[in-house]
């Protein structure tokens, strides 16, 4: 019995300009401005793209959303809970060199079950954040 895996094509620039477009789309929809980043497999800057009427901050925010995801392999809207005190995570955000977000707006992208990236989104309500990331995966798949 063999232990290989099949190899899943990695996330193409091509596909992250995507997932911002679809990202862009969905906030512009609801009035929303935002920043997006699209980190690949490794954590490696893909794609990002801040509208001009975003707040600053939304850039970082995206991109730590984003890392989060990525790291964790999970939404970061399903981690909230788990850094709050008590929490599995409590001390996780202030334990590594890169800080982590946990904020809901970060969501991991996956091909044939593999982690290939993520997505981050940030300039929103974290609800909106969310919704916006989960369409842009939604739409890649």
């Amino acid at each position: 019995m063999s232990t290989l895996t099949a190899a899943v094509a990695p996330l193409t620039t091509q596909e992250a300009e995507t997932l911002i477009e679809a990202a862009r789309t969905a906030a512009e929809a609801a009035g929303v401005a935002t920043a997006v980043t699209v980190l690949d497999a490794g954590g490696h800057l893909l794609a990002f793209r801040r509208d001009d009427r975003a707040v600053l901050i939304a850039g970082e925010t995206s991109t730590r959303k984003a890392y989060t995801a990525l790291q964790l392999d999970a939404p970061t809207a399903d981690l909230v809970d788990a850094v709050q005190p008590g929490g599995l995570f409590h001390t996780l955000p202030t334990a590594l060199d890169r800080p982590l977000l946990f904020i809901a707006g970060g969501v991991p992208v996956h091909r044939g079950g593999r982690l290939i990236g993520a997505v981050g989104v940030g300039g929103g309500a974290p609800e909106q954040d969310h919704g916006f990331a989960t369409t842009a995966v939604a739409g890649l798949l």
